[in-house]
């Protein structure tokens, strides 16, 4: 949630490209770390992206790769520690249309935002996510 209040203010992160080539494996295992702790692999990857400064098709690009590789790798995980129930994949495919059909609605809807705009939507989304969670973590 603090990620995303920074970023719906002037305040930007950068990462200098020098340091793009220590920093990305440092952050991909740090993610890793949070993810098998947690499930959730935002922290520290989108932060990290961000701090690319990407244009926002490039971001968009750059965090599907991400999400997708860590959902893999999530999967395999829970899969060899026996957590990753055969009969979940049925639900797991269903529940792929809503997202399916979002990811078609956000691509049709980026195209006509500004980058400021598409910033505050993004930052915006990331705060009621993080709300959401910070939420049914104290129940």
């Amino acid at each position: 949630m603090l990620y995303a209040v920074l970023g719906l203010t002037s305040v930007r992160f950068s990462v200098p490209p020098a340091a793009e080539w220590w920093l990305g494996p440092l952050i991909g295992v740090l993610t890793g770390l949070v993810t098998a702790a947690t499930g959730v692999f935002v922290i520290p990857a989108v932060p990290y992206l961000g701090a690319l400064n990407l244009d926002k098709e490039d971001m968009i690009q750059a965090l599907g790769l991400s999400f997708t590789v860590s959902t893999i790798a999530l999967a395999a995980a829970l899969s060899a520690g026996g957590a990753f129930d055969s009969g979940d994949i049925g639900a797991s495919t269903v529940a792929l249309a809503p997202a399916l059909l979002g990811m078609a609605a956000g691509g049709a809807l980026r195209g006509r935002f500004s980058e400021q705009t598409f910033r505050r939507i993004f930052f915006g989304g990331l705060l009621v996510l993080g709300a959401y969670l910070a939420s049914r973590a104290v129940i």
